[in-house]
């Protein structure tokens, strides 16, 4: 699955055939044949997906300490984990989706891969799926949150039981107010001088909401008011904390877009459109697969002497997946290599088409 991943398979013949290829290079991963389709796909419908889950959570316990971002001095990362969920569409039926029957009447499918990225590293901590259709706000119960740690998450993660009792715990958070949201203006709160004109008003509010019995419960939280002037829109964060700035509070929801990167570094740089198996089983290994490929490439790339792009690296390691050769050596060592052997000679210029 991972030389699946790796190689940007579509379908069980080209893994198969492709691995198939390499012959005895084989034999360092301990393989005396290659599966046939039949056995692959087999496999896939069988081994339990949760399988490749605790992989990916064993891996990602143990080289935790290698994804720590740069800015080592900035304890506020260290306490701050976004929230977002990708949607991934299926060729078939096979979880149900959001949105409308097709005309045709010919439904397809959605797989929701919920995360929970920590902003000191860069890649997920935590991650759940369910069908396309789930809403998101179910994700927020499975957290376990911490006192005195932060969560950033959109809107679509509205749920004020759960923003009670993480204000109750001092879980503190910062979203985004729903537009026809209902709340009771209470008091402002100032706005400091060298604070930016784009933060229009800043004060705390009251919501009501309805606990587990159904009792009508209020809850104080703050609402601070941001108006971008390039796009003319008005953001509406909303946050139970309340030592900080309304900057501050700004600034922390923007740290949420780190996500987004991660979601398009995943979707960019793997085979997420096709999957090599029709049931719900096999197209979360395939998912847990390029998670694994992601978390590995990442600590790779951190190590590196040669700094390169993520995609970079991801195609280098595809055209040398079965060298015998350490891919930093590769990497490092080849172009500077090439260039002493090189020094000095003039490039000499070839005729390839006549005419």
């Amino acid at each position: 699955m991972l030389y699946c991943v790796m190689n940007n398979c579509t379908s069980l013949r080209e893994v198969t055939q492709g691995i198939a290829a390499y012959g005895d290079k084989l034999n360092h991963l301990g393989l005396t044949y290659t599966p046939p389709r039949s056995t692959f796909s087999d496999a896939n419908s069988r081994r339990d997906e949760a399988f490749f889950g605790k992989v990916y959570g064993k891996l990602y316990g143990h080289y935790k300490s290698f994804l720590s971002d740069s800015q080592t001095g900035n304890e506020l990362l260290k306490r701050l984990y976004i929230i977002d969920s990708t949607t991934i569409s299926l060729f078939k039926a096979i979880m149900k989706c959001v949105g409308r029957k097709p005309a045709d009447g010919k439904s397809k499918g959605g797989i929701k891969v919920h995360t929970m990225l920590n902003a000191y590293e860069q890649v997920p901590q935590l991650i759940h799926f369910t069908d396309a259709a789930t809403h998101d706000h179910t994700f927020l119960s499975k957290l376990a949150l911490q006192p005195h740690q932060i969560a950033l998450f959109d809107r679509g993660y509205v749920d004020y039981k759960q923003y009670a009792k993480w204000t109750a715990a001092k879980i503190f958070f910062v979203t985004r107010l729903k537009d026809n949201a209902t709340y009771e203006q209470l008091e402002d709160i100032e706005i400091p001088d060298n604070c930016p004109d784009n933060y229009i008003k800043d004060h705390r509010i009251t919501i009501k909401y309805k606990d587990e019995v159904g009792k009508e419960q209020t809850l104080t939280l703050r609402r601070v008011v941001y108006y971008d002037k390039d796009k003319d829109r008005i953001f509406q964060f909303l946050t139970n904390i309340i030592d900080m700035t309304a900057e501050q509070v700004g600034l922390l929801y923007k740290k949420r877009w780190q996500i987004e990167l991660l979601f398009k570094q995943l979707k960019q740089n793997f085979p997420l459109k096709y999957f090599l198996g029709d049931t719900e089983n096999a197209i979360k290994i395939q998912i847990w697969c390029t998670l694994i490929a992601n978390l590995l490439f990442t600590v790779i790339g951190k190590n590196l002497a040669k700094k390169i792009s993520f995609s970079n690296l991801v195609s280098f390691a595809r055209q040398h997946l079965f060298s015998y050769n350490k891919l930093a050596d590769l990497i490092e060592k080849t172009e500077i290599q090439w260039r002493k052997k090189h020094a000095g000679t003039p490039i000499k210029e070839h005729i390839l088409f006549d005419g």
